[in-house]
């Protein structure tokens, strides 16, 4: 038996660190959290310090008397869990767990799974750091308490199923304030006047410029009957060069990944999903087998992480790179430094390449698709970030003509720097009045040799009409980085949060961008109503704050509990005593009995329903209402500028039995629906290991097919789960049910039989209060300091 053992949370971690030590190492992979808070009671000691009761989760017995067997023999026991406030958790509970000796405790981690960065970490192994640990479960008290507390005042209130959540409910508030400010946004004309220019040579270059000024004062036309005016003035105007402006512009690289960024820009250039990318991710940080060319090794480091600081190893080894590929010219004198905010867990690096001379192309054949593509974009990035700015020649040039001034501009780029390996993405801006364009003078095409006093021939003179725009809907990348310029959450939640506000059905997602449901308007309003503070986004933000302080130590974990708990306690006994049920009273009439209609929720959406009620059971989904009846198309109805390919009108939005579907408005004449393309959710088929798993609606309700269909016939009731693996195969498991209900758990590889079945009640662990109890915990001594 091997004197040392090291646990890990992963096995595919396992095999990657296994072929960098020796015999005198075993490696076992926990499978992640080996103990939870039970699903019922709260677990929460509010008497006693605010102690957490905490209680093996079920398919993890087994895990632990593995680990329990390997931990026996050995002298050591190295923790090597992510390094991260959860993987800071997961270390303790394990160590509590197999009650291993404090003298055989090591705490090890290694923000990139390579040979020398594992032989670094077992050279300088430490303690398990408490102050992380009390943050990582200061976090979860507080999720448990909101959770458990405020969602069976929805029930009541708003509607049964209904849950809030610390972190969620925020997050689902920023979407619906959005929402609203798009609704009530009143557009404004404006117009613009450009000019086609071109110098008086025999092979004129025609280029563009823009009215910017009357009698050298910023000019905006807001009507056409000004513009008109401004016309009649330019006519048989002489249009002559009165300045031109030469200058050079340094643009400079941007810093290197971190977990928001990288999602962002995954999002705009790969069309990748949070949810997506961060499972690639990891898939590239636990280490692919390269077979000949390196063995199995991990290709890039932790991808959560706030930090874009970068070791003074990887920064030497890119400048090499960038040497011997690109040229001197290409690489600084002194390493780019991105400056890191503040909140910033900078114990991490940024995500980058675990060695630049692994250049993407080369390992093409050894990834999959969507490795190779997330693996190049980071790879790239990361070089970029560290070369030398690119240089631009920039000309402005203004036109005089009458009073008027029009100005254009134009750019060359003189060297082009870091532009020649990477450019950064961009997300969608409103526009503003008076921007015809969001190019900046950089990107503008190069103007042709201009000297003032040159006559320019006019070609055309264009007036345009315009509106300002309101702010665009949230795709998932604009909303990542709304959660992280307002401090909501971590690294390690963006994706998990953006799936909840989902799956509990607040937001939904169409043609990417984040539109709020009637659900998740009531709920909100109910929550800003009567939990203000829970949904204040700079409450929530000085929470995270408050967390990084009781790891830091200077906030004592209790403290922070007591001190949000208090006033939540007596907001909690208003809520439920004074506030009102969320029903909306309306002019319609029941037609069985003739009382007045009410309008109510359900975490489905609206129906009516009779205020006669129980004498008279008459109920109206608000969808049907709304539409006019099954199939029929709405008032107001919407219509899709796509012909219907059998008779060419133009297809319109309808409502059936299972919600909202576009099909022909001829029906039914015509019958024609528009199957809408199945939604890759970046989840690899366990059964033909080529095929993506894709979100689709049924009779039934939402289902997971293969997306080689009908070559490849596998298909999931539920969404796979995304922080729990197979115990059994690591494969991936998802939620079975029976008539609506959560009965248990399934992994989806073929030939794996594991099953977790729940108690008659029970659910999976979530923050919503449960039904019945699970079985009875143990108790749990925390350490605090």
């Amino acid at each position: 038996m091997a004197k040392n053992l090291i646990i890990v949370e992963s096995p595919a971690k396992t095999k990657t660190i296994k072929g960098f030590l020796g015999k005198d190492y075993a490696v076992e992979a926990s499978m992640g959290h080996v103990r939870d808070l039970p699903k019922s009671p709260i677990s929460v000691d509010i008497e006693n310090g605010f102690a957490l009761t905490y209680t093996t989760i079920p398919d993890r017995k087994d895990v632990l008397s593995k680990l329990a067997a390997a931990a026996k023999g050995a002298t050591t026991v190295y923790l090597a869990s992510d390094p991260d406030r959860e993987g800071e958790a997961i270390a303790w509970h394990v160590a509590a767990a197999l009650k291993l000796k404090p003298g055989q405790i090591k705490r090890i981690q290694f923000n990139e799974i390579t040979k020398s960065a594992v032989q670094a970490a077992l050279a300088n192994p430490r303690q398990i750091d408490l102050g992380r640990v009390d943050a990582q479960q200061a976090r979860r008290a507080l999720d448990r308490l909101v959770g458990y507390k405020v969602s069976p005042i929805l029930w009541a209130k708003v509607a049964k199923g209904t849950s809030a959540g610390r972190v969620q409910s925020v997050a689902v508030r920023i979407v619906v304030d959005r929402e609203r400010e798009i609704k009530a946004f009143v557009p404004q004309e404006y117009w613009t006047l450009t000019a086609t220019l071109a110098p008086l040579t025999a092979k004129p270059q025609l280029f563009d410029a823009m009215l910017t000024q009357f009698n050298n004062k910023k000019i905006e036309l807001k009507t056409q009957d000004e513009t008109d005016q401004v016309l009649a003035d330019l006519r048989g105007a002489t249009y002559t060069v009165a300045k031109v402006k030469k200058s050079e512009r340094q643009r400079r690289p941007t810093a290197p990944f971190i977990t928001s960024t990288i999602q962002q820009e995954a999002a705009r250039k790969l069309g990748f999903s949070s949810k997506r990318t961060m499972s690639v991710a990891q898939q590239l940080y636990e280490g692919i087998d390269l077979g000949t060319d390196g063995g199995q090794v991990g290709l890039i480091t932790y991808m959560r992480t706030d930090s874009t600081r970068i070791s003074g190893e990887a920064q030497a080894e890119a400048r090499q790179f960038i040497l011997t590929n690109y040229g001197e010219r290409y690489a600084p004198a002194k390493p780019n430094v991105y400056k890191t905010k503040g909140s910033a867990q900078d114990a991490h690096e940024a995500i980058r390449p675990t060695a630049t001379f692994r250049e993407p192309d080369a390992l093409q054949s050894k990834l999959s698709n969507d490795q190779y593509k997330l693996y190049r974009l980071i790879w790239l990035r990361f070089v970029a970030s560290q070369m030398t700015p690119a240089i631009m020649d920039v000309v402005t040039a203004d036109i005089a003509a009458n009073a008027y001034t029009f100005r254009a501009a134009g750019s060359t780029i003189k060297f082009d720097g870091f532009l020649r390996v990477y450019q950064e993405g961009k997300d969608e801006t409103a526009a503003p009045a008076n921007q015809q364009t969001d190019e900046t003078d950089e990107e503008k095409p190069p103007l042709p040799p201009l000297t003032e006093g040159q006559t320019l021939d006019l070609r055309k003179l264009l007036p345009k009409q315009h509106f300002t725009e309101p702010p665009p809907r949230f795709s998932e990348a604009s909303l990542v980085k709304a959660l992280e310029e307002q401090g909501i959450g971590r690294p390690s939640t963006y994706a998990s949060i953006i799936s909840t506000i989902q799956d509990r059905g607040y937001v939904e997602l169409r043609e990417k961008r984040f539109y709020p449901t009637d659900l998740g308007f009531v709920v909100t309003d109910y929550l800003v109503k009567n939990f203000a503070e829970i949904v204040d986004v700079h409450f929530t933000a000085d929470m995270e704050t408050r967390l990084d302080k009781v790891e830091e130590g200077s906030q004592d974990y209790a403290g922070l509990l007591k001190a949000f708990y208090d006033p939540f306690a007596l907001t909690l006994t208003k809520a439920d005593k004074e506030s009102e049920k969320m029903i909306e009273e309306t002019d319609k009439i029941c037609p069985d009995c003739g009382k007045p209609l009410i309008k109510r929720m359900s975490r489905f959406g609206a129906f009516f329903s009779c205020t006669g009620y129980p004498d008279c059971k008459y109920r109206l989904d608000g969808k049907a209402e709304a539409s006019g009846g099954d199939g029929a198309p709405a008032p107001g109805v919407v219509e899709f500028d796509i012909p219907c390919p059998n008779c060419g009108k133009n297809l319109v939005e309808r409502m059936g039995r299972f919600g909202k579907f576009v099909a022909c408005p001829g029906y039914p004449t015509c019958k024609y629906i528009h199957k809408e393309k199945a939604v890759s959710i970046g989840v690899a088929c366990p059964k033909c290991k080529t095929g993506e798993l894709t979100e689709k609606k049924g009779k039934n309700g939402l289902f997971y097919p293969c997306n080689r269909y009908p070559d490849c016939r596998f298909s999931l009731p539920s969404k796979p789960l995304e922080d729990r693996k197979c115990p059994k195969c690591a494969g991936m498991l998802y939620e079975s049910g029976y008539r609506g209900r959560v009965t248990g758990i399934k992994c989806a590889t073929p030939d794996c039989e594991y099953v977790e079945k729940f108690a008659a009640e029970g659910g999976k662990n979530d923050e919503i209060a449960p039904v019945a109890s699970a079985p009875a915990p143990t108790r749990t001594t925390r350490k605090t300091k």
